[in-house]
């Protein structure tokens, strides 16, 4: 007869087999975690099998050490038995309205530029005048679903990809920054998936599934977002702001997005575009 098994095993193998798959991209070894976690490298691998059940702080610790983002680490302590520590407030949460307020006063000052508030996954819950001016000089920005994604509208090409100037460039430029901003450094599902959708997009070069955060090396200090517009060349590079000292899922997942003319010649034009956005529009 055999043994009926314990119902904590199975949650002890699933905490395991994450921490393996954080360690893995982390490319620890077992040796280094302990190192900088003060947690015994005996403790760590009976953990990985299911052997040792962690304490909370211990698991927070190794989580930590790991760069494992807020959202994982409620996964970790729900594998491991515990409640999730870490909140996910709502954008118009009373706890979000410090936040909320400092947000609305950078996208007013980037005035008269485009800025766009994002989550992880690229979905634009918050932007400033001019962004709807300058996207809505070239499509109708109000016709597209929300929550509005800012990767969608580039490849679709129904959005902006027509007027991309350099497509094959850009289209692999923003590939690696899906990779290089992911929360924590890694793609989870549902990013993996964006990733599809976009690859999907009628051609879409599929070798751009391979392509990670390095290996392209401009010679610019930026790679430059371009659009033409009524035979004129416009040239944007992007600075990205996040929450410094993030203590939620929402305010580390939370990215502005503000775009700055890359040269005065794109400056004056973008001025006189977003004082007439619907001229010209196809």
């Amino acid at each position: 007869m055999s043994t009926p098994k314990n119902p904590q095993d199975s949650s002890h193998n699933e905490l395991g087999r994450l921490l393996r798959h954080w360690r893995d991209i982390r490319r620890k070894s077992q040796i280094e975690l302990s190192l900088d976690t003060g947690v015994s490298q005996r403790h760590i691998s009976f953990i990985e099998s299911g052997r040792s059940a962690p304490s909370r702080p211990t698991l927070i610790n190794i989580a930590q050490a790991l760069d494992v983002p807020f959202r994982d680490r409620n996964a970790l302590l729900m594998a491991a038995g515990f409640a999730p520590v870490y909140k996910e407030d709502a954008w118009n949460a009373e706890e979000m309205s410090s936040v909320t307020r400092a947000i609305e006063r950078i996208l007013l000052h980037h005035e008269p530029f485009p800025a766009l508030v994002m989550d992880r996954y690229w979905n634009v819950f918050m932007r400033n005048a001019s962004a709807s001016r300058f996207f809505n000089a070239f499509i109708d920005l109000e016709a597209r679903p929300e929550p509005r994604n800012m990767l969608h509208l580039m490849f679709d090409p129904t959005g902006m990809r027509p007027f991309i100037v350099n497509w094959e460039e850009t289209s692999k430029a923003l590939i690696q920054r899906i990779h290089r901003e992911a929360v924590g450094h890694t793609l989870d599902e549902r990013a993996r998936e964006l990733l599809a959708s976009l690859l999907a997009y009628p051609n879409v070069d599929p070798t751009l599934r391979i392509i990670e955060a390095s290996g392209h090396e401009p010679t610019l200090p930026m790679v430059p977002l371009s659009f033409q517009k009524d035979g004129q060349v416009l040239r944007y590079f992007s600075m990205i702001t996040t929450v410094g000292t993030p203590q939620t899922i929402t305010t580390q997942e939370l990215r502005i997005e503000s775009m700055f003319p890359a040269d005065e010649a794109t400056e004056d034009a973008h001025r006189r575009l977003i004082e007439h956005p619907g001229k010209g529009r196809r």
